[in-house]
């Protein structure tokens, strides 16, 4: 088995004429939570979308599951929450999860499982034009559930959720790596980056990090996460003073 869910060598993507991917290389391994944290415009979701095969990229290699990344072989294999919501706004959530689950050849019951999972039960027959912020962001997650995926990359899935829902929704992630699945997931909120089990910290189109939490507390010499990564941005700009 392919010991890595996503690869990465030497990725450089430009976007609106200037370079916001500088030679990144990493590897996520698989069955893992690995956190992609890191300041608004710092390029985490130009990052996901070439991880996914929608960002066309300058130069380097991005490989999903041993396949380049964007195949035909992966649609099934990897499911894909935006940070926009992907779900039609005319049909009602359980519509909409049935369509997608046509579309990825799922069982028909799927969307029944997905809809528990992400907490929507009550909310299923409900028009999502109707939904609430976090109850459409929900709604997406459940649509990137459907099927068997092997990785889920998942752009700042928990915005707009209250503490419980968060909750709610990290031990969900805990309960898919342990069944093996890979999840890739991005936030800008510091205080996810501990429930990680790896971290990718960036900063404008690099990666300062990657490594796991307790690896990064001890590198920088404070349990703070937050303050971990502030200590590695001064790293990074006393090195290139």
């Amino acid at each position: 088995m392919i010991s890595s869910a996503v690869k990465t060598v030497d990725l450089r993507v430009d976007r609106g004429g200037r370079e916001v991917l500088h030679g990144l290389t990493f590897e996520v391994p698989r069955g893992e939570i690995v956190g992609l944290l890191g300041p608004s415009g710092c390029g985490k979701t130009t990052l996901i979308r070439a991880v996914v095969g929608v960002q066309i990229v300058k130069s380097g290699d991005v490989t999903v599951l041993g396949l380049p990344a964007g195949g035909a072989d992966l649609r099934r294999l990897v499911g894909y929450a935006t940070q926009t919501p992907a779900v039609y706004s005319d049909l009602t959530v359980l519509e909409n999860l049935r369509y997608f689950g046509s579309v990825l050849g799922a069982p028909r019951d799927d969307a029944d499982r997905v809809i528990e999972e992400v907490g929507l039960a009550k909310e299923r027959d409900q028009v999502v034009a109707t939904l609430s912020g976090g109850q459409l962001s929900r709604a997406s997650l459940a649509a990137a559930l459907l099927g068997t995926p092997e990785l889920l990359v998942l752009d700042e899935p928990t915005v707009g959720l209250d503490p419980v829902l968060r909750q709610e929704l990290w031990e969900l992630f805990h309960e898919l790596a342990d069944r093996g699945v890979t999840l890739m997931i991005s936030s800008h909120v510091m205080d996810e980056a501990a429930r990680c089990g790896r971290l990718l910290l960036m900063r404008e189109g690099v990666i300062l990090a990657d490594d796991t939490p307790g690896a990064l507390r001890a590198h920088t010499g404070t349990d703070d996460l937050e303050e971990a990564f502030l200590r590695l941005i001064a790293e990074r700009e006393e090195a290139r003073a």
